[in-house]
């Protein structure tokens, strides 16, 4: 093992990390990133060493370059070194269901239950696994097939409980967008520790690795390798071995195929000019077996004795050229070595050498899944039993690693022939292909895909063209493109013959989501209705709770509540009642009934609806609704006052989104961050108008749905950032004019609270008025608890400009209580703010009190930073003269405190009632609830309580 030089300051930070691991609030991930050769291998060897020294389970695995296709064959790697050989099995049967085989020597079946797991099972076997610690080391990550990069996406925000540390190790440049997104959240959020490499420094790479060398040949050594550990020792070895050197300039422009300088490839393969031809082509077939390069294997794929193995693998040892690692495996010492000997095997022995694993493998018994990696590269033309390997491992593989999927389907189709009796097969493949496209996120390449199709093979095979046309709307729907989609829908449900029972479902779920994306729902209404009738009538309830999903969607954005009401009813009790493999094919309807669920304020079943989404879809690879079901989650936890959760959701449908590539989508994901960093922000700070602009910009040239919210969410930022004229304009302009025609009445009444305060802050109580006056007729329709209070808000702003403090206090009261039953915590905080000071106003100083401590409560405690900073904005208006409520009164609501008041000055509950406008059975209902927060046995306790506390006086 090289020598380590350096990385002191690294290595205290990671003896940190290891320290406080498992501490609420510690780092959980570390992410050592850097060039190739850098030292990123080294320094993760170091650590797991101290880790191991420090009584942790380690368990380090190594993604490879020429297997960035097999799902998961870094954790499979890694957990080759679990102790428990039973956990290691379930889990890995789990993440991949060709990775392990049966003591008969067959591969997992590949269940429904194994391969839906591989999160849950990876987590909680690190759970398991960490008392008293484990440490998960994933070298060069960035070679890492995409299943793997999600998995570490979802241990970076889901730390598995107890001392459990994740470490990567990663090349900066070569990582996916994604993953990159998912650590850098990570990092900000201080869950991941981030070590960048930087070249060493020339005294001490001297010193440790050239002492022996005259100084001015050192220096010149070092310069050349730039402080890179790798050039360093090749150049130092190539010297001492009297290799010719040249000018030493390893670091020309020139690159082969493995990535490196060519100088630098020059010097490493020149280690292998001394040997056999016999140890050569041992060294070729370890670099072409990959992980699979066991002794045994090696005698198999060479045609070589056992004996004569081990006798080539111990010189190639003892030269540092090959290392042994676990399970009797061989590798080369360095991923770049590995690399340069596969590119300079002749590409007729590579073909051949795969070819004979991929035999091997069948004779075992393994799966497609684990052969199609050998047989994909031994492919040197049309191969009808390899394409059916591939074909059988794309359809083992969909659940769990879409992408991979989608790539061997593309190998299959890059090889078939394209002849006529081929053209069916090919548009069967290129349909699927699509599908797993769309389910790995890939949603513009799903839809240009399925384009294709249907202007190719779809064209003689109808039954092909209704189905690709169906997935084709729903990629463009995800996408935010609709019009194109809706034509094409209309065009292929008045064909002759029409399509299938299933299809024709699909067409009109698709024909439905279409239309509200483009704020055109009543033309599709029947369309809906209809679907609903044909799935009843064939049976298909996952169909029909679809469709019943979506009519509540789409009569709850028109504000019809009671239709809405009906439909999300029927469609919640189909729902719970099937199972989550019986919902995965049509998983959407939880995005509908989710998203219907949240307009009409049941936040509860909303928020169930949406996990159990996020755990079918993230189980299944579906990553398409990954973004729809977090932003909904991001908008329940705003509404209900958990700013935290709320970003933490938004910035993870962000993510995906950018790597999506759909504008439109990223503009919808920005539109809800937007309201989210403005209520989770400081007062004053523009990153929510900055992020509002940019889900504008993102949804230029688009109208519907996603475009008015995102104008609209621009619109709130504006206002609170002191510019009520950009507000004002950016709303009505959303809403097709003054009257908001064009926005959904579902979100209308809170828009219009917003215009009526920027109309009061330009100068136009008039205009303010009757957006008034029409929030409230909006809401009365619409009858619901947080559209009724949204209005409610904005009479009492007009009320208080006029001066009528009395009538803007029961606004705001009623207001309030209208969101505290319907469960939107975080608006009756800031209603209870609004009235806080008006209430003072009024000569009720103690309820003011209660009312600002409640609201102050709440936002400390959901995070809600902007109305923290409004709460110390007015704290001393509020608390000049009155002292803040003892601990046993803080929980009382301002109503409950006015009651208590009157029960110590002696009051009856039937005077009580009277002095309130209040019924004798509200007041008792009050009374039970005050004595329970305050936990007193009795009136006359209460009483006493409010005495002692000066609270005697109304008020």
């Amino acid at each position: 093992m090289e020598q380590l030089v350096g990385r002191a300051t690294e290595l205290d930070r990671f003896d940190a990390v290891l320290a406080n691991l498992g501490r609420p609030g510690a780092v959980s991930a570390v992410d050592i990133s850097g060039e190739p050769g850098i030292g990123k291998s080294r320094l993760l060897t170091e650590a797991c060493a101290r880790a191991r020294r420090a009584g942790f389970t380690v368990l380090r695995g190594r993604a490879t370059e020429y297997e960035q296709h097999v799902p998961f064959q870094v954790f499979t790697d890694a957990l080759a070194d679990a102790e428990s050989e039973t956990d290691a099995t379930v889990t890995l049967a789990a993440a991949d269901p060709g990775a392990v085989p049966h003591r008969d020597g067959r591969g997992s079946d590949g269940g429904a239950a194994a391969r839906f797991g591989p999160r849950h099972a990876i987590r909680a076997l690190l759970a398991r696994l960490g008392d008293p610690g484990v440490v998960l080391a994933l070298d060069d990550l960035h070679w890492a097939d995409p299943a793997s990069h999600e998995l570490v996406d979802h241990l970076v925000r889901h730390p598995p409980r107890g001392r459990v540390l994740l470490i990567v190790a990663r090349r900066a440049r070569q990582t996916p967008t994604s993953l990159t997104a998912a650590l850098t959240r990570g990092i900000d959020t201080g869950a991941v520790l981030h070590l960048p490499l930087d070249p060493l420094a020339e005294r001490e790479s001297i010193q440790a690795l050239a002492g022996d060398l005259p100084p001015a040949r050192a220096g010149q050594l070092y310069a050349a390798s730039e402080g890179n550990p790798l050039y360093l020792h090749a150049l130092l070895h190539a010297y001492r071995s009297g290799a010719p050197l040249g000018g030493v300039d390893i670091h020309d422009d020139i690159t082969g195929p493995a990535g490196v300088p060519s100088g630098l490839a020059a010097l490493l393969l020149d280690e292998l000019t001394g040997l056999t031809p016999p140890q050569r082509r041992l060294v070729e077939a370890v670099a072409v077996l990959g992980d699979q390069a066991t002794t045994g294997m090696l005698t198999l794929v060479t045609d070589t004795p056992a004996g004569t193995v081990e006798e080539h693998t111990d010189v190639l040892a003892a030269r540092d050229i090959l290392r042994p690692g676990p399970g009797d495996r061989w590798a080369p010492r360095h991923p770049l070595v590995r690399a340069l000997v596969y590119e300079n095997t002749s590409p007729v022995r590579r073909a051949d050498l795969h070819r004979r694993a991929a035999r091997e493998l069948d004779h075992r018994g393994a799966p497609a899944a684990e052969r199609a990696h050998h047989v994909e590269r031994s492919l040197t033309g049309w191969d009808p039993e390899a394409a059916a390997v591939l074909s059988e491992a794309s359809e083992q593989l969909a659940s769990t690693a879409p992408a991979t999927t989608a790539h061997l389907l593309d190998v299959v189709l890059e090889h078939l022939p394209r002849t006529p009796e081929h053209t069916r097969r090919r548009g069967e493949l290129t349909l699927a292909r699509a599908r797993a496209l769309g389910v790995s996120g890939a949603l513009s390449e799903s839809r240009d895909l399925l384009h294709l199709l249907i202007e190719g093979v779809g064209r003689s095979h109808p039954d092909l063209r209704a189905e690709a046309v169906a997935q084709y709307a729903v990629m463009e729907r995800h996408l935010g493109h609709s019009p194109e989609a809706t034509a094409l829908l209309r065009q292929e449900l008045s064909r002759t013959p029409g399509p299938t029972i299933a299809q024709d479902v699909s067409l009109r779920l698709a024909l439905g989501m279409s239309a509200l994306l483009t704020a055109s729902y009543p033309e599709a209404r029947t369309d809906v209705a209809r679907a609903v009738d044909i799935a009843r009538a064939d049976g298909n309830t996952p169909a029909e709770a679809a469709a019943l999903a979506l009519a509540a969607l789409g009569e709850a954005y028109e504000g019809h509540t009671a239709a809405a009401t009906g439909f999300a009813d029927a469609a919640r009790a189909l729902t719970d009642a099937l199972t989550d493999p019986d919902l995965t094919e049509s998983s959407e309807a939880l995005v509908w009934l989710a998203w219907a669920e949240t307009l009409l304020e049941r936040y509860a079943d909303a928020e169930r609806h949406i996990t159990r989404g996020l755990d079918i879809a993230r189980r299944g690879g579906q990553l398409q609704l990954l973004p729809h079901l977090l932003t909904n989650r991001a908008f329940v936890c705003l509404h209900t006052c958990r700013l935290p959760a709320a970003l933490e959701a938004a910035e993870e449908a962000e993510a995906i989104a950018r790597a999506a590539g759909s504008g439109d989508l990223l503009g919808f994901t920005l539109a809800i961050k937007t309201l989210v960093l403005l209520i989770g922000g400081p007062l004053g700070d523009g990153s929510a108008l900055a992020t509002g602009e940019e889900a504008v910009a993102a949804l230029t040239g688009s109208t519907g749905w996603w475009a008015a919210l995102a104008w609209c969410m621009l619109g709130h930022a504006a206002f609170v950032n002191g510019d009520p004229y950009r507000a004002q304009e950016a709303i009505v302009a959303a809403g097709g004019g003054p009257e908001l025609p064009l926005l959904q009445p579902s979100i209308r009444p809170g828009q219009l609270d917003t215009l009526v305060g920027t109309a009061l802050a330009t100068g136009d109580p008039a205009k303010a008025g009757r957006w008034a006056a029409q929030a409230a007729r909006e809401a009365k329709r619409l009858g619901l608890g947080g559209q009724r209070a949204g209005a409610l808000q904005a009479e009492a702003t007009v009320a208080e400009h006029h001066g009528d403090t009395d009538r803007a206090v029961r606004l705001l009261d009623a207001a309030t209580q209208e969101y505290a039953r319907c469960g939107q915590t975080l608006w009756e905080a800031y209603c209870l703010l609004r009235a806080a000071p008006l209430v003072k106003r009024a000569g009720r100083r103690r309820a003011a009190v209660a009312m600002w401590q409640r609201a102050h409560r709440i936002a400390a405690d959901g995070g809600a930073r902007l109305l923290l900073d409004l709460a110390e904005l007015t704290r001393p208006q509020i608390m000049a003269d009155t002292a803040e409520l003892p601990a046993e009164l803080a929980d009382l609501t301002p109503r409950e405190l006015d009651i208590a008041g009157l029960v110590a000055e002696g009051l009856s509950n039937q005077a009580i009632a009277a002095r309130l406008h209040l019924s004798p059975r509200t007041v008792e209902t009050h009374l039970s609830s005050v004595y329970r927060k305050a936990s007193l046995p009795s009136r006359s306790a209460l009483a006493v309580l409010m005495t002692r506390s000066g609270l005697t006086t109304y008020g």
